[in-house]
């Protein structure tokens, strides 16, 4: 009864944590992107291939590059991505 207790403890915590981690935009895979709240397969695919094109993503701001992402949905994504060097 203890074990499940604590096991139940653990995944929430594990959930919660996680769901507010940053996702970093030089690293994501496309399902890691496609957690992102806005984020779908072909925004996703398209961040890809920016980066792949034009390197790592030097700042968030530069995803307004990126076909598909406006100042409106980057204004909502900014909290949930990172850039890390």
């Amino acid at each position: 009864m203890l074990k499940s207790i604590f096991g139940s403890v653990f995944l929430v915590l594990f959930l919660f944590i996680s769901a507010f981690a940053a996702i970093n935009l030089n690293t994501a895979d496309k399902a890691a992107l496609e957690s992102i709240s806005g984020i779908g397969p072909a925004k996703a695919e398209a961040i890809i291939k920016y980066r792949d094109e034009h390197g790592s993503f030097k700042s968030v701001d530069e995803l307004l590059n990126v076909k598909g992402v406006g100042p409106k949905m980057l204004d909502n994504i900014k909290e949930q991505v990172e850039i890390t060097k």
